[in-house]
């Protein structure tokens, strides 16, 4: 206690110290939305004094079952980022060993074995994931002068690599009391399925107490956050970490993203808005976002922005007073964009967006091929090489956009054809390649309302 009074005294000296301190108290999140729960129920007093006092370590954990996150671990990313903001020392750990296990929790039955070689793929792409958004977060989002405390990354494949089963089941095995493991929800459920459940998902929590184990004996690590389905494997490193060492440590769970009607977004449910622009890209993710019902864009701005509770009130109230701009969900889908996928992600969303729902041309007349045929709706991309009189029959026929010669003299006069967002019905009219031709050398042709075609000029 005398050694702890002596750091608050000399940090108080400082201004500096003092900026981080005043910003230590995570558990100011909960009027966010940020926190559900915390673990111990009665640690509230008990933190608050320990996150004031002086930085923490504080580690989420990312299974690689996937080589991507999702917005719900982006939420778990952006809990981090706050701590980090406040001064505390994040750790992001990737279960490289865990993966191959298999969490059980909210799952209805067990996971397919990954094999080594796409665990350890999966552990790149989320590496990559986690890194980009705290590069992007420090360069974009964070305004202050003070340098934020650097991420760890750790991957505990390191430490199970070296153990042997007998090592972990003899020791922390024997800590875990199996009353209390049996009564986890996401046990119980699992055993009361069809299904039932095998041991090596039961061993599951064992594993991730154990890493909280490791960290703390490392790190000094008191805290975890995760998603509220893991509270039952965070209260299991909690007794382990009790036991073992006789100190207290504390967990806290973030709420599950969920769409207006209550269903989970994620991987499992099929529906997953993915961190990685190769599986979800950033005009995808921006449109996600800036759709968003009105009920439900407060709270999203609350959880997946760092705006101050204040600004985002402010921002409400302009939306109530012209609805029609969508302000408050532009301004979210531009954030997470930014964060996510940086300046030239958010710059090709917007471009997208303008593209695809303002027809621009100007934004079209930016877009490589290959975005121009992500964006509408996966159109077939064909390479030509320019003929001296050729029309626009010419040009639908070779582009492959008609059947027959007569269905695209037909349809075209009829007004169905258009290039580069602008119809035209004259079958014979020559093209001007100074017109017809975008800056970019291509040019987007459609049929009806929704076959699109992208024209990649060769010269």
């Amino acid at each position: 206690m005398v050694m702890l009074m002596k750091q608050i005294l000399k940090c108080s000296k400082t201004a500096s110290c003092m900026r981080h301190y005043s910003n230590r108290n995570i558990l100011r999140l909960k009027e966010r939305g940020m926190f559900q729960d915390i673990f111990p129920d009665t640690a509230t007093n008990p933190v608050t004094d320990l996150l004031n006092a002086a930085p923490q370590h504080v580690y989420a954990g990312f299974d690689p079952t996937a080589d991507s996150l999702h917005i719900g671990n982006l939420l778990v990313l952006i809990n981090l980022l706050h701590w980090q903001r406040g001064g505390h020392q994040p750790i992001a750990l990737i279960g490289g060993a865990t993966a191959k296990i298999g969490d059980p929790s909210g799952k209805t039955s067990e996971r397919e074995k990954l094999a080594s070689v796409f665990v350890d793929e999966n552990v790149i792409g989320i590496r990559n994931n986690i890194e980009r958004i705290f590069y992007n977060h420090e360069k974009y989002l964070w305004k202050q002068k003070e340098k934020l405390a650097p991420l760890t990354i750790v991957n505990n494949e390191s430490w199970y690599s070296k153990m042997s089963p007998i090592d972990l089941i003899g020791g922390a095995g024997r800590y875990l009391r199996m009353g209390t493991l049996l009564s986890r929800t996401s046990v119980q459920t699992r055993l009361q399925s069809p299904a039932g459940m095998s041991f090596t998902e039961f061993s599951y929590q064992l594993f991730q107490a154990y890493d909280w184990l490791h960290l703390f004996k490392k790190y000094n690590c008191s805290f975890q956050i995760g998603g509220n389905d893991q509270m039952g494997n965070i209260m299991s490193g909690h007794e382990l970490i009790s036991k073992t060492c006789n100190k207290q440590v504390y967990g806290l769970t973030v709420p599950i993203i969920t769409s207006e009607m209550g269903d989970k977004f994620g991987k499992s449910a099929g529906n997953a808005m993915w961190l990685s622009p190769e599986k979800t890209s950033p005009f995808t993710l921006y449109q996600f976002f800036v759709r968003q019902v009105d009920t439900e864009v407060e709270k999203m701005l609350q959880l997946f922005t760092f705006d101050p509770i204040g600004s985002i009130k402010d921002l409400m109230r302009r939306h109530n007073e012209k609805p029609e701009l969508r302000l408050p969900h532009k301004h979210l889908a531009e954030q997470v964009v930014l964060l996510v996928h940086g300046e030239k992600g958010l710059a090709a969303a917007q471009r997208a967006t303008r593209a695809l729902y303002e027809r621009s041309i100007a934004a079209l007349s930016e877009m490589n091929p290959s975005e121009i045929k992500s964006l509408f709706e996966g159109a077939t991309v064909v390479e030509i090489l320019p003929e001296p009189g050729q029309s626009v029959l010419d040009l639908a026929i070779r582009v492959g956009c008609f059947l027959t010669k007569e269905d695209a003299v037909r349809i075209i006069s009829a007004g169905g054809f258009y290039i580069n967002h602008q119809k035209t019905n004259n079958p014979s009219e020559v093209l001007n390649l100074n017109v017809h031709r975008l800056s970019n050398n291509v040019t987007l042709l459609r049929v009806g309302k929704r076959n699109y075609y992208v024209v990649k000029w060769l010269s």
